[in-house]
């Protein structure tokens, strides 16, 4: 795991020395802070309509809830029963799409009762779900995110991630922001600003004040969750197991670090 951590660190922060362009790169601004659910093992979060909708992990816990965002309070939740693990989540029309990891098997949930309307498969695992408003994108925890169709959930393409040339690996949790796909990577504390059209990594958030600030004592508390209010231009984001939600200003560019040619 350190070995990974160093890895990604090099990649995202440092880059390759024969890379003379350049990509911005900023520590997360907090806005506010809000009440999250401390056992909530969150791998899926978007919001809509006023409330914050979130899918919750591991084998025997795993959920999708509705949730107020200035309280914290579950409104509405819905189990995914063992033996599957609750991955990333997304509404498109009047459904909630679902993943699970490792049982090439997702769900559809109508948006308003949280009844289960049906099931659809797919190859390898699932992580999480974002939407650009054409096509539902998916990631795996490989460099390459997949696009389905919204309607028939069927791949249509993907896209292969990369930053100074290399493939990224373990994209994890997804947000659509402006017109570029906002992705957690894994056991760190970055969030990648990804192009949709190429693939290349056009700028990152560093969430570690955020992670310091949580203090977290399980090392499955990592940052993971990203949610996005349009109408009021507000970026959520929390971690597993963590406490507080916070809302950060979006990213606008900073530092930079070396980027792709």
């Amino acid at each position: 795991m350190i070995r990974l951590l160093i890895l990604v660190a090099a990649l995202l922060l440092l880059g390759a020395a024969d890379q003379p362009q350049r990509i911005p790169a900023e520590a997360a601004t907090i806005v506010h802070v809000y009440p999250h659910d401390k056992t909530a093992f969150t791998e899926g979060l978007f919001f809509r309509d006023g409330y914050l909708y979130e899918s919750t992990g591991q084998v025997g816990h795993s959920s999708i809830r509705k949730v107020a965002l200035d309280t914290g309070r579950i409104v509405r939740e819905v189990t995914v029963p063992a033996p599957y693990f609750g991955e990333g989540i997304i509404a498109w029309g009047k459904q909630i799409i679902s993943l699970t990891w490792q049982h090439q098997t997702g769900f559809r949930w109508s948006l308003d009762g949280f009844k289960k309307l049906g099931s659809f498969h797919y190859p390898g695992e699932g992580w999480a779900l974002t939407s650009d408003g054409k096509a539902i994108i998916m990631s795996d925890g490989t460099p390459e995110l997949r696009f389905l169709d919204p309607v028939t959930l069927r791949e249509q393409r993907r896209l292969q991630v990369t930053i100074n040339g290399r493939p990224v690996t373990q994209i994890n949790e997804l947000e659509f922001v402006d017109g570029e796909i906002l992705a957690n990577i894994w056991q760190t504390n970055f969030i990648v600003r990804i192009d949709p059209a190429s693939g290349h990594v056009v700028g990152v958030i560093d969430l570690t004040a955020l992670t310091r600030s949580v203090n977290p004592t399980d090392s499955n508390a990592v940052p993971n969750g990203i949610a996005w209010d349009a109408a009021r231009r507000r970026l959520f984001v929390s971690g597993k197991l963590w406490p507080v939600l916070f809302e950060i200003t979006p990213p606008k560019g900073g530092q930079s670090i070396p980027a792709q040619r």
